[in-house]
């Protein structure tokens, strides 16, 4: 018997801690500073995916493989400013993630008609450049050197 009234009490006392909660929490109020959210109806005629980039290979003017985009940096205004570029290691490791301006890199087109890139530089010039790490904690690049920041991430942009 005694278990039968500590099981129905311990309910109530659940269930009316939940209602308590319940009541007490509220929705996030919606942003009335800030205009309503667009939809496009359209995919801009200019623009490109960054598949056609990210996770590609990078070549060097004699066709040889120098390296692959880990990642695309991309500015404020939407533009892409730059490439950061794996190169050397096997499997992974012993590479270096390098920062390549976007404006080095030119995509030509192969005889099957796969795009590809293709970068005015060696391996050993790209193995020779100052190497970053991306930092979880701040989500950006940093120099390969510089210690890793502490703490939560920035607010998004």
């Amino acid at each position: 018997m005694i278990g039968k009234v500590s099981t129905a009490m311990l309910l109530a006392l659940t269930v009316s801690v939940s209602t308590v909660n319940a009541q007490t929490l509220t929705a996030p109020a919606a942003n009335t500073q800030a205009p309503a959210a667009k939809v496009m109806t359209a995919v801009p005629a200019e623009s490109s995916t960054v598949t056609h980039w990210y996770k590609q290979n990078v070549y060097d003017p004699g066709d040889n493989k120098i390296g692959e985009v880990m990642d695309v940096l991309v500015n404020r205004d939407g533009k892409i400013d730059a490439f950061i570029v794996g190169v050397g290691g096997f499997l992974g490791a012993g590479e270096k993630d390098v920062a390549v301006p976007f404006n080095d890199i030119r995509f030509t087109n192969k005889n099957n008609n796969k795009w590809y890139m293709v970068m005015n530089t060696t391996k050993d010039a790209l193995k020779a450049a100052p190497g970053f790490k991306y930092d979880r904690n701040s989500m950006a690049w940093i120099p390969e050197n510089a210690p890793r920041t502490t703490g939560s991430a920035p607010p998004p942009r």
